[in-house]
């Protein structure tokens, strides 16, 4: 493990109109698309680009997301998604995620990814199955300096 001081990662990202309803209002799946940016560059920060890890046979995937939405994003708005992760488990990951602009909390999120080994390819080069394997300890060191548990 490292022995540097925990950190939160921070990512911003430009609300764009494509991702708004008829409102100017993000619409609220896309908010899951802005969790899943701020992981993925998270993880890039951490460890590398994803399919380094795919390439070793590997992969994590949501097993649970849970959003709480406090205020609307608008478009144009410039938000700051700062992550952590809270939780390294045998086979899961559990990120914090605050969603915010200028200083203002939008939304809450908290996504438990699970590490899967993948299968063979099939057809069209996707994994015939998968199945839930350990973290190995390459994740978990890259990870390390992120981890802020839950108080």
């Amino acid at each position: 493990m490292s022995a540097e001081q925990p950190a939160r990662f921070s990512h911003r990202l430009r609300v764009r109109y494509g991702e708004c309803d008829p409102q100017g209002i993000v619409f609220n799946a896309n908010y899951m698309l802005y969790v899943d940016v701020v992981f993925t560059e998270l993880w890039r920060e951490a460890i590398g680009p994803w399919r380094d890890m795919v390439q070793r046979g590997l992969d994590v995937v949501v097993a649970e997301a849970n959003l709480r939405f406090l205020t609307p994003a608008r478009f144009d708005d410039e938000l700051d998604l700062t992550a952590r992760i809270a939780g390294l488990g045998q086979t899961s990951i559990t990120t914090r995620i605050e969603m915010m602009r200028a200083q203002q909390t939008l939304v809450s999120a908290s996504v438990r990814h699970v590490c899967v080994a993948t299968g063979a390819p099939g057809a069209g080069g996707l994994p015939e199955s998968v199945a839930k394997t350990e973290l190995p300890d390459w994740i978990r060191d890259g990870l390390a300096r992120f981890v802020v548990p839950d108080p």
